[in-house]
């Protein structure tokens, strides 16, 4: 089974995350996933795998080189709850031929759109049917790392050092690496394999932040509300018209943080807003932090003292800082790109990775494309010529860190 098939596979599996869920994983669907994907390993030879009560799963192949370094891989299982994972219907259009794609009658790919699709002529796209997310993020990671595993398995000849594996739950909610077994999983330094380029390495993301916005009002029948109501669907416009408009995700790039309101409800009587806050500088962030601060104080001191509650959280913080001095990671996939002749890039996340826990742990974890596009969304898609390209390029990976 090569990645194709292998991506195909794993997106037919309903593994969305969700937030709010005290259980881990947040849904039992990663499980299903998870044990799926440990009889596969047990298949192709990977005689240690297994699954931990949390859902993570883990792996090994012993070094068959003396002096190598040891080198973890990753990828997540669970998808993003923005867009349905539910009943996925991956489809396959063959030698792309650069116009817009028809994903079902009412849902179309167009070019205009998504420029980036003229890049792809020629090539094997993956996509869904338009009524859910593909699932790509991040199983086409798992798709990669798998053909990997197998690669070795089957060519003894290949030298290589210690290999481990873990697929890990609850990603998309920030949680991924809560219950992670470091004690296990000892290796030199580790790559996940989560989107992006995949001639680039992705050592610097963002730090991020969350705000929950709570609004408490008063209702009144509306024929008789004057100087009474206070309603909280207005007093939550208000508020969300105090954060700057030119900061949010649709106006930014490259470095530049931004803050998102990614849900809303309410009534008269109450409403909630939450925001994620993003910014690759730590100070930025900490002034865009400031601008829920103020903005909940005038609208205090405008209304009764407690109309407005504001819940700050950090989540988790930018891992370029924990490079500095130990760049070998970094200096293996730069040969190794040069050694494809692919163009060797370094780019800034606008997001984050397991990778950051990792690295803020002391388990330095840059990341790795997967030659995917338009995650979280019905227009995801992935090249399968990209995942065969990955594939290729760990392993050129793991052969120069043989020469330690």
């Amino acid at each position: 089974m090569k990645c194709k098939e292998r991506l195909i596979r794993y997106a037919k599996f309903d593994t969305t995350s969700h937030e709010g869920i005290e259980e881990f994983p947040s849904t039992k669907g990663q499980l299903v996933l998870a044990n799926a994907l440990v009889e596969e390993l047990k298949e192709i030879g990977v005689a240690d795998a297994f699954v931990d009560e949390y859902g993570y799963v883990y792996g090994s192949i012993p070094a068959n080189v003396e002096g190598a370094y040891a080198i973890g891989l990753l990828a997540h299982m669970d998808t993003s709850d923005q867009v349905s994972g539910a009943n996925v219907n991956p489809q396959v259009h063959e030698n792309y031929d650069g116009n817009d794609i028809v994903l079902n009658p009412d849902v179309i790919m167009k070019v205009e759109r998504f420029p980036f699709l003229k890049e792809l002529v020629g090539k094997t796209l993956i996509t869904s049917d338009g009524n859910t997310l593909l699932g790509a993020d991040d199983k086409a990671g798992i798709a990669i790392i798998m053909e990997v595993l197998e690669t070795y398995l089957k060519r003894p000849d290949l030298k290589h050092g210690l290999i481990r594996v873990c697929f890990s739950p609850d990603e998309e909610i920030g949680r991924g690496m809560e219950h992670f077994n470091y004690d296990l999983f000892k290796v030199d330094f580790a790559y996940t394999l989560d989107g992006g380029e995949t001639d680039a390495i992705e050592y610097e993301c963002f730090n991020a932040a969350s705000a929950v916005v709570e609004i408490k009002g008063i209702s009144s029948h509306p024929g008789d509300a004057k100087g009474k109501m206070i309603n909280a669907l207005n007093v939550a416009h208000e508020f969300h018209t105090m954060i700057p408009a030119d900061a949010r995700p649709e106006y930014t790039e490259g470095r530049e943080g931004f803050n998102s309101l990614m849900d809303m409800s309410g009534s008269v009587d109450s409403a909630t807003l939450n925001y994620i806050i993003r910014n690759h500088d730590a100070a930025l962030l900490e002034k865009q932090k400031q601008d829920f601060i103020n903005a909940a104080a005038v609208l205090n001191n405008k209304y009764p003292e407690d109309t407005v509650k504001l819940t700050l959280k950090d989540s988790y913080r930018n891992m370029r800082e924990k490079f500095e001095g130990h760049y070998e990671s970094i200096s293996l996939v730069k040969t190794a790109v040069q050694y494809m002749k692919m163009d060797y890039k370094e780019i800034a996340i606008r997001g984050g990775t397991d990778g950051a826990e990792l690295s803020w742990h002391g388990l330095l974890t840059p990341n790795l494309g997967t030659g995917g596009h338009n995650y979280h969304g019905i227009y995801e898609c992935c090249t399968v010529e990209d995942m065969e390209k990955m594939v290729k390029l760990v392993i050129v990976i793991l052969t120069i860190a043989t020469r330690k």
